[in-house]
């Protein structure tokens, strides 16, 4: 079971851009891609702990600002060292001009 919190507004992120999003103790990072849709990931990079939302965002990729390591933001995929744990992911929806992320109930 899941439940949905709204993370931030549509506008407070730009295209191909990441957010920092914190709630309850836990980091996220919500994407915007190219295209407009958007994406949320958990906000940690899985092999040193340092906010994604520091890193660079290209072609549907984030780049960790510590290792350079990679992950596909839209499956949370690690593609290549130093990562080698996938990124959780969320589900995302748009209401009412503001991001919502589905976070599972504890």
């Amino acid at each position: 079971m899941s439940h949905w919190i709204a993370a931030c507004d549509v506008d407070d992120i730009e295209q191909e851009d990441v957010l920092r999003f914190d709630h309850a103790g836990r980091t996220y990072a919500i994407y915007r891609a190219p295209d407009h849709q958007f994406y949320a990931t958990a906000g940690t990079c899985t092999h040193e702990k340092v906010h994604l939302a520091d890193g660079l965002v290209m072609d549907h990729i984030i780049e960790c600002p510590k290792h350079n390591g990679r992950f596909d933001y839209r499956s949370g995929k690690a593609l290549g060292a130093p990562v080698c744990v996938n990124l959780q992911t969320y589900s995302v929806k748009l209401e009412g001009g503001q991001v919502w992320i589905a976070l599972a109930d504890a």
